[in-house]
């Protein structure tokens, strides 16, 4: 049977790799770390959003059960506790840069999409 790609698999390729590995290597997120990168954490935690997942038990589950098409998608289940000290110990600022980095090339009407819904998300 020919190999398709997974929409979660067609989601990684919009991320710009590029200036993530940049803003890893900025904020040294990656230093000291054995096993699981950064690149590692966006995937689990990019799976977890779009999967609806509640705790890291249910992350770390979910993305099990499915590690035969993550592999193709380049993401492993990371282990409950490995997950919970990178959420602790990891800078932010590495996923809030990829962000602005990202809005940064979005089309205007997309930014300004998604200012109006942040300002009634305020009210």
């Amino acid at each position: 049977m020919r190999h398709r790609n997974s929409v979660f698999h067609d989601l990684l390729k919009l991320v710009p790799w590029t200036a993530f590995e940049g803003l890893v290597g900025e904020h040294g997120s990656d230093e000291g770390t054995r096993s699981f990168t950064s690149r590692q954490q966006l995937t689990a935690l990019l799976f977890a959003q779009l999967s609806g997942a509640g705790s890291l038990r249910e992350i770390e589950a979910t993305m099990t059960s499915h590690q035969g098409r993550l592999y193709h998608a380049g993401a492993l289940a990371p282990k409950r506790s490995t997950f919970a000290d990178a959420n602790r110990d990891r800078d932010s600022k590495v996923f809030s840069g990829l962000f602005m980095h990202m809005l940064g090339i979005a089309t205007r009407g997309l930014r300004r999409k998604m200012v109006l819904n942040r300002l009634h998300q305020r009210r």
